[in-house]
Parts: structure tokens; sequence; C-alpha cells
């Protein structure tokens, strides 16, 4: 434990940490001011419309105007971005882990970030920062905590609860605030690509006064002498403003990695002298000074005001930046102004040029020799002149001209127009050319939509990987920090739910409802389809159409039971005819047998008689007589049995009989064949 009694060598050791970080910033601004800086201030005043004489690309140009091809492709671009995310209405989900099966805190945790975004208005805080990376190529935030007082209206039952009182409830709670940041306001480590990799990042902007002086008040700020800001417009938001307010206090905020030695010997500088500075390092002093510390600096007009460690718990920088198109290697992304820079500066050169020649062809001019004219005559050209000439006038005045312009000048501006929007992916009335205007077939407008869609969903998934979701974890986690009685310690997973712009939603619209036309009504997929196309609309009710339509989707009981019912009767209807028809074919496979049997019987009686004409041509008292006569009688037994067997209702006791009877009936034969003689 170490305590710090001398404060005169304390001021030399905090000017050390404060001579640092201006040394940063002024290399780091030398780096952005040669490189950047002039690049941006012109791509704000293509976007604003501003003429400049450093935009004039010819000595001659007269006229200043500025097509406005740039502005709307910027406009239209956002608009897409903005509509992409905020279109839907939630702009972020969360997550949370599968081992987890009470979801109730994750949708308490949406709610109240959806709450308090509204109040601070984040929404509009995010719209600002799209525009910034369209116009200068690279959007960048910084999150603010800040102790507010909210005002709520009240009662407060009073005399015993006889009467109401009506009040206002207030109440101190910490809001977390993104800040936009411009470009210039903006420093950054050269040699880093994000804001994670670089040594440190500076926010270097003028604030007013009283919110300095407020912070001092609070114990926030040291309570120092910071004197008045001296005036740099290369800070200031609009350069093009002529005359800037006095009253304001240059703060620069760093949020980086500092020596340790410069940074302990700053903290035991603001400390009071009964303050003591505890090490929490082991080790010898020479140790305990060695490296960087991440840590978050705040000077004002060059005075230290502020020094900690990072107080945060996850030791994140509480910056968040994201390029419009990514540059390899690089921090600064590229925009959309200067995507179309070229294509802009040539359509306002063309412009101009025509607006110049239009100047010398509509105007009147007079051809004079000035020989013939009195002394001291003016020459102009005005309504109601009278012109003196000392001889004819027909030979002394002459109306010239310049010529006609060419009309080809407007052609050529309506295709650098396009070029425009080639450049940079925005699509306005005008279209896509030759498809979206009906110049093209259906397949030529699927391409070129297509082309322009990937492009958007290009910039959409850098956003929101690289600035909306950890905008949000940090601002979670600051929540999670300094109001933990409303925000639980949780690792939660954010997602976004925007994913796709106004076109790319209409021409999903499109392609769903072609669709549509090629099913019919009872498809299963029907539904889902009219769903789909109502969640891309940009309705007023649209969730309330969505859960109309899954309402009717849903199974009614008493319709369940009449379709069971109605199943039921059918399956009975159906299982009758199946048990007529097995009937209907026992009947005739009955009949078949009897018709079958019925030949049997006529085959028998036919053999019956044969036998019955020949025993009656045999002679009396003939041995071979009774021995006919025997086996005649056992013939006729075999018969009856056969006739009694096939008048049995079962088909198998009739065969069973039958075969053992075949045999006898063979022998009956042969003592027919030596009766032929005795006749």
């Amino acid at each position: 434990m170490t305590t710090y009694s001398d404060k005169a060598d304390s001021s030399y050791k905090a000017a050390g940490l404060a001579s640092w970080i201006d040394s940063k910033a002024e290399e780091w601004r030398d780096h952005y001011e040669s490189n950047y800086q002039d690049r941006h201030e012109e791509y704000y005043r293509l976007w604003r419309g501003i003429w400049s004489s450093e935009d004039a690309l010819r000595e001659s140009e007269r006229s200043r105007l500025i097509a406005p091809a740039l502005q709307q492709a910027v406009e239209s671009s956002v608009a897409e971005v903005e509509e992409a995310t905020f279109g839907r209405g939630k702009w972020f989900d969360i997550r949370d882990d599968k081992g987890d099966q009470d979801p109730s805190d994750v949708a308490f945790m949406k709610e109240k970030l959806m709450e308090d975004f509204a109040f601070t208005k984040t929404r509009k805080a995010v719209a600002e920062c799209i525009l910034d990376a369209a116009i200068y190529g690279t959007a960048i935030g910084e999150l603010v905590i800040e102790e507010v007082k909210e005002m709520k209206p009240a009662t407060q039952p009073i005399m015993e609860g006889a009467m109401q009182a009506v009040g206002v409830e207030i109440t101190d709670r910490f809001v977390v605030k993104l800040n936009p940041v411009l470009p210039q306001n903006f420093l950054i480590d050269p040699v880093a690509t994000t804001v994670e990799d670089a040594l440190g990042v500076i926010v270097d902007s003028y604030v007013p006064t009283h919110q300095v002086e407020m912070m001092m008040d609070d114990g926030v700020y040291r309570d120092e002498d910071i004197g008045t800001a001296y005036s740099d417009e290369a800070l200031e938001a609009d350069k093009e403003l002529t005359d800037f307010p006095d009253d304001k206090v240059r703060l620069t905020k760093y949020y980086g990695l500092v020596p340790r030695e410069l940074f302990n010997l700053a903290v035991a500088e603001g400390m009071d002298e009964d303050d003591e500075l505890v090490d929490f390092e082991d080790g010898d002093g020479e140790e305990d000074n060695k490296g960087y510390v991440e840590a978050i600096v705040v000077l004002g007009n060059g005075v230290l005001l502020k020094v900690e460690e990072n107080p945060y718990m996850m030791q994140d920088r509480p910056i968040v930046a994201f390029p419009w198109d990514v540059v390899p290697n690089r921090f600064w992304g590229r925009g959309v102004c200067e995507k179309g820079y070229n294509s802009q500066k040539a359509l306002d050169t063309e412009l101009r040029a025509r607006i110049d020649a239009l100047a010398l062809t509509i105007h009147p001019m007079m051809a004079v020799d000035a020989t013939r004219l009195p002394r001291g005559m003016k020459p102009e050209v005005k309504p109601g002149k009278m012109f003196l000439t000392n001889g004819n006038p027909a030979e002394i005045l002459q109306p010239f001209n310049f010529g006609n312009i060419n009309q080809i000048t407007f052609a050529q501006s309506q295709k650098l127009e396009q070029m425009v929007q080639q450049s940079t992916g925005a699509v306005d009335s005008s279209g896509v050319a030759g498809g979206v205007n009906g110049e093209a077939t259906a397949a030529g407008i699927s391409m070129s939509l297509g082309a322009i869609i990937k492009r958007h969903k290009r910039t959409l998934i850098n956003f929101q990987e690289l600035f909306l979701i950890p905008m949000i974890q940090k601002t979670a986690w600051r929540y999670m920090q300094y109001a933990p009685e409303l925000y639980k310690a949780q690792d939660f997973k954010f997602v976004p739910t925007s994913s796709l712009g106004i076109i790319a939603r209409e021409y999903e619209v499109t392609q769903l409802v072609q669709l549509l036309q090629t099913m019919p009504a009872d498809n299963a997929m029907y539904p889902m389809l009219i769903e789909a196309i109502v969640e891309n609309m940009n309705l007023s009710k649209r969730d309330e159409m969505i859960a109309v339509l899954r309402k009717s989707q849903e199974p009614n009981p008493e319709a369940q039971k009449q379709q069971q019912a109605a199943m039921q009767v059918e399956m009975a209807k159906e299982q009758a005819t199946a048990e007529a028809l097995q009937a209907q074919a026992a009947e005739a496979n009955a009949r078949a047998r009897k018709y079958d049997e019925e030949a049997r019987l006529e085959q028998f009686d036919s053999e019956t008689n044969r036998i019955k004409a020949v025993a009656t041509g045999l002679k009396e008292g003939d041995a071979d007589d009774k021995e006919f006569e025997k086996r005649a009688r056992v013939a006729e037994l075999v018969i009856k049995e056969r006739q009694s067997a096939a008048k049995q209702p079962s088909a198998a006791p009739m065969q069973s009989p039958v075969a053992p009877m075949q045999p006898p009936v063979a022998p009956v034969q042969p003592p027919v064949a030596p009766v032929q003689p005795l006749m």
C-alpha cells in the first residue's frame, strides 16, 4: 500500500499523460487530414448540393449547378437499409441456450431493451449512423452512460384515502445512449483496421461548456480550470457556417491502452491527501509500471479531467463502427458517395456546360462598329434602349449569337444519371435501364433486381454484424452492470430480425403471387403463401391479418367431430358395399358348384340307363345273369350314394365320397363284353 502525498511532483506526472494523449491525437489527425479529410468534405458537399470553387473542373465554369443524382442514391440506399432493419417493428431478437427451459427471462429482456431503446431514441441515432456510412463510407457510434431523472405522472392517496393527489414520480436511473460520431471527430491508430485492434481511439469534438461544468459538479470530472477553447473549423459538424459559437469546450475522450507508468502517476495526481492508492499488482514498483493498461482518459481543452481504468465488466471499448463497403486492410470504408463520385462529377460538368452554353445562346448580343458610335455611349442590350449611330444602323449594328445547343447533351445527362445508379446500386423512379419501366421481359427484370438486391444484402450484413449486434450487446452489458435489479446478468445471444429491404420484399411478393396462381386453393401450401405475402407487405394491420390467417388454419373441435362422423358414415357405406359384393361372389360360386354337380349327375344317369339297357337283353337262369344282377345292384347303390352326397349343402363333403366310388364303376364294364355272344 503506497500513499502519495507530494502534490508538487503530482502536477508534473499528470501532465505526462495529457501530453501523451495530445501527441497521439496530433499524429492521428495528421494522418486523417492528409488522406481522407478533403474527400470527406467533398462527399458532404455533393450530398448537400453545396457548390464550392474547389469542385469546379473547368476554369471557365460559371454555373454552380449540382445534379441531385448522388443525393438520390444516398437517400435511396439509406432508406433501403433502414427499411430492412426497422420495417418489421421488432428489429432484434434474443436467443437463449437450449438448456434453459424457462423462456420468460428472454422475453422480459427483449421487451425491456426495446422500451429503453425507445426512451433513449436509439433508433434515430442508428439511422443517423447509417447515413454517415453512406456519405463518408464509415459509421461510428459512441455508447455513453448517463444518470437521468425519469419523470412519470402518478397519483397518491391522501387524507386516509379519501382523496387522490396527482403529481409526478421522479426516479433516478442509468441509461445508455448512442451518440453518432462524424469522421472528423474520430481518430484511430492508422495501422489498425478495427476498434478492438487499435492502440486506442479518440473522440475529439466540441461540447457546450455547461455540460462540462455539470459533470464537474457531479464529481465525474476533476474540478480544473480548463480555460477557453480555440476555434478549429476542422472539428465543426457543418463547415459551411460562417459564424461559430464561442461558449464551448474541446472535449477529447480517449479509449484504449495507455502506459501503466503514466496511468499510475495520473491517478495519484487526482487523489486527495487523505486518499491512499492501493497497488493490486505483486512485486516491486518498477514491475508495476511496465506494460499498458486499458483506460478511459478525458481531456478538456488539453487539461486532464478524468482518468480511470476501464470500468466495464466485459472490458470492451464503448465504440462501434462499420464500413458501408469494406476496403481490404483499412478501417475507413467506401460509401455511396465514393462509388458514384466520378459519375456525379461528369454529370455536373455536363449540366454546367449546358447551362453556360445557354447563357451564350439565349441572351441577346450585338456586334457593333465602335468607330461609328457616339463617344461615351454604352452598347448595352435592354428593352426600350435606343442606339445612336453615325450612319446607317443596318451597317453599324448586327445581332450576334454563338449558335444553338446540341440536343445530345441532354441525352448524355440521362445516361450519366444511369451511371450513377449503376455505380451505387440505388434505384429510383427511372428504374433499371430497360427493366422496371416495361422495356424488358420478366427474366430481364429479375436479373436486374437480383443484382441490386445482392448489393443491398451485402451492405446489410456488414451493418448487422459489425454495428447493430455489437451495439445491442454492449448496451445490454451496461444495463446488466449498472441496473442489475432490472437486467439479469446472463449470456444472451442477440440476432437481428432484419432480412429484406423494400425492393427485395416487393420483388419477393411478386414471385409469391406468381407461385400462388399456379396451385389450387385446397393445396397445403396455399395458406403458407398467403401468409408470406401479407408478411412482406407494408400494411398497417399486418400483424392482425397474420393472426387471423393462423387462427383460420387451426383445427375446429366441432368441425373435427363432424368430419369424423362423416368419415365413419363413409367407412360404413364402404364396408356394406364390400359385404354385398362378397355375398354376390359367394352366391355365384355356389351356383357354379351346383351346375357342376348337376352335370355329373346327368352323366351318372346316362350310365345307369345304359346298364339297364344291357341288362334287359340277357336271358334268365344264367349264371352270368345272376352275377350281372349282383353287380348292377352294387352300381345302383353307388349311384344313389353319389346322388345323396351331391345334394349336401357343403362342397367339401360332396367330393370325398365321390373319389372312392369311381373304382367300383369300372369293373361293371367287363361282364357286359361276354354277354355279347349270347345274343
